[in-house]
Parts: structure tokens; C-alpha cells; sequence
């Protein structure tokens, strides 16, 4: 082997073993500061308000009444958004997220090299994801959460901020894109990255609430083990 040779395979290696090395750190970090408990898990009040944190076995969405005397979401968004416009859904779910993730990546199957790089590496802009529900069935995948009104107003104003509007006020709707028939996408604020994943922001929801949650954590089981 020649000498330039070797020099490029021993920078191969130092390279490829760094890239190792960081990707054995962020999943020990993710391990250990997602086990770490922040907030606390409160019990059912009188005045308790129900939402829900429901995971699609990857992602993580918060799950808020659609109307309540503090918050009507319909001021924001829209049910004629969705395919099935049906407006008997009491619930909606939000989620934050890359947005070209999000619009190109309908299945695992289809993400592609791209995408994932750009996703990971501060290179894109996000989107909201909202999905209309009648009454969601607790399990494995979805728990219920019991807020206060103020713990209520905190995660409404988290929620919120995260959407970009339009002068009006009302969320911007990206049109042509949803996965079913109850659900579709919003422009957000914010950039998704390595550190600050769909999951870290749901995390960041619930400690704005003032709920459960991880230290850090930029996967759904990260919150979920809180809950379990």
C-alpha cells in the first residue's frame, strides 16, 4: 500500500471511528438524561382538564380538548383542513416536527438519505401536525394527563408559539398533504435537529406544563418510561 494510501485509510478510520464515538454518545446521553424524572405526575382534581400524550410507536403528539372556556382551537385551526371535516372529534392531537420529514416521508420505506440528513442537521424548517380524535383509549401508547387550569394555560401558550400564523392569527395551512382522513399540517416555528427532535419538543411541552417528563430525551420511550 502506498504511503498516500495509508494516509487515506488511516483517515478513513479515525473518521468513521469519531462518527462511532458521537453516535455512542448521543444514544448513552439519551439513556441516561431520559431517565432522569422532571415535574411531576398529577392525580385527577375537580377542575382537572383531560389531555392525553399518544405515540405512534416513533412520535410522540400532545393530545388537547378542542374547546374549552380557555382555549378554542378552532380560532387556529380548521376540521375543514382535514379530509373527513368531521367536526363530532372532540380532541386534537399536536405534533412538531421536521417539515420535510414530515410531507416526504409518509412510511419508513420511503425516507430518504437526503431528507434524514438535512432533518438531523439543522438544515430545514418544521411543520405542526394536527390530528382530530374522538375520545382516545388509553394503553401502552397513550396516557392520560389530569392539568390544572394553569398547568392548561402554560401547555395552550407552548402549543401555540410553536405554530406560524398569518396576520389574522390563524395557523398558515399547508395544503395537498396529510396521512389519513383527520389530520393535516401547519408552517412552525423552530428547527428540528439531532438535539431538539418531535419527541424533545413533546418533552418540552410537558415541562412547560409543568407535567412528567425527561431531563432530555429525543425519543418517545424517553417520556413514556415516566408514565409506565
Amino acid at each position: 500500500m502506498t504511503k498516500t494510501l495509508k494516509s487515506v485509510a488511516k483517515g478513513a478510520a479515525y473518521a468513521g471511528g469519531g462518527l462511532l464515538g458521537a453516535l455512542a454518545l448521543y444514544f448513552t446521553s439519551a439513556a441516561v438524561l431520559g431517565r432522569i424524572p422532571v415535574g411531576r405526575r398529577r392525580g385527577p382534581e375537580p377542575d382537572a382538564i383531560e389531555g392525553y400524550i399518544l405515540s405512534n410507536g416513533v412520535h410522540t403528539d400532545i393530545v388537547l380538548p378542542v374547546q374549552t372556556d380557555q382555549m378554542d382551537w378552532l380560532q387556529l385551526i380548521s376540521y375543514a383542513h382535514t379530509k373527513a371535516a368531521d367536526s363530532s372529534m372532540r380532541y386534537v392531537g399536536f405534533g412538531w416536527g421536521d417539515k420535510g420529514f414530515y410531507l416526504n416521508t409518509p412510511t419508513w420505506a420511503e425516507l430518504k438519505a437526503r431528507t434524514a440528513v438535512e432533518a438531523m442537521f439543522w438544515l430545514s424548517t418544521t411543520a405542526m401536525h394536527t390530528t382530530f380524535h374522538h375520545q382516545p383509549e388509553e394503553g401502552p401508547e397513550c396516557v392520560r394527563l389530569h392539568l390544572s387550569r394553569a398547568e392548561h394555560a402554560r401547555l395552550i401558550h407552548f402549543i401555540k408559539k410553536s405554530f406560524d400564523c398569518d396576520a389574522a392569527g390563524h395557523a398558515r395551512h399547508i395544503n395537498g398533504h396529510s396521512y389519513g382522513l383527520h389530520d393535516a399540517f401547519y408552517e412552525a416555528h423552530g428547527t428540528y435537529n439531532l438535539f431538539y427532535t418531535c419527541n424533545s419538543w413533546a418533552n418540552a411541552a410537558l415541562k412547560a406544563a409543568g407535567q412528567r417528563a425527561a431531563l432530555w430525551t429525543p425519543f418517545d420511550f424517553g417520556i413514556f418510561r415516566h408514565y409506565r
